[in-house]
């Protein structure tokens, strides 16, 4: 191989490297400056939008954190959770929330819909292996982050093919 050849290859790699660090940084990927193996992808500050909020909630929920998923209500509904953590204890409260989060197999969330100029609507459709259950969240912003102050009723959604079939 040539020398001019040899150079040719280590600029096209070295092209192809740099457009792939921007392509991730544009992605919102970050890696730390001692190796590129801790790839991770950038997350928005905690309850930055109403969907951020609910998703915290569920993670809260599938880890067990009563803490974290108190941090995610206000109002009313915060006041009735911390009530029934005091009463029956965090590790109760804790079981409960895992065990809710465990049956669900996916979450969709519909974009936020204004009810008031604090206050916003979000459709969560939660996905479970033989139904759907679709439950309308209502969140107000405090301060730089949104927090769930109620939730509607819920409401069946017909499943027209149950979660987790084989298509053929």
């Amino acid at each position: 191989m040539t020398r001019e050849r040899k150079t040719q290859i280590a600029t096209v790699a070295l092209l192809l490297a740099g457009l792939g660090f921007l392509a991730m940084k544009r992605g919102g990927w970050q890696a730390s400056a001692a190796t590129l193996s801790n790839l991770a992808p950038a997350r928005a500050a905690a309850g930055a939008t109403p969907q951020d909020t609910v998703y915290r909630m569920m993670d809260a929920a599938r880890d067990g954190d009563v803490r974290a998923y108190l941090g995610c209500y206000s109002g009313q509904m915060e006041s009735t959770l911390r009530q029934i953590a005091a009463e029956k204890g965090e590790a109760a409260l804790a079981a409960y929330i895992r065990n809710f989060n465990a049956s669900v197999k996916g979450v969709a969330i519909q974009e936020p819909q204004s009810t008031t100029e604090r206050e916003v609507r979000l459709r969560v459709e939660f996905v479970y292996r033989d139904r759907n259950e679709a439950q309308n969240y209502y969140l107000e912003q405090a301060g730089t982050s949104w927090k769930i102050t109620r939730q509607e009723n819920t409401e069946g959604v017909k499943t027209l093919v149950p979660y987790g079939t084989t298509v053929e």
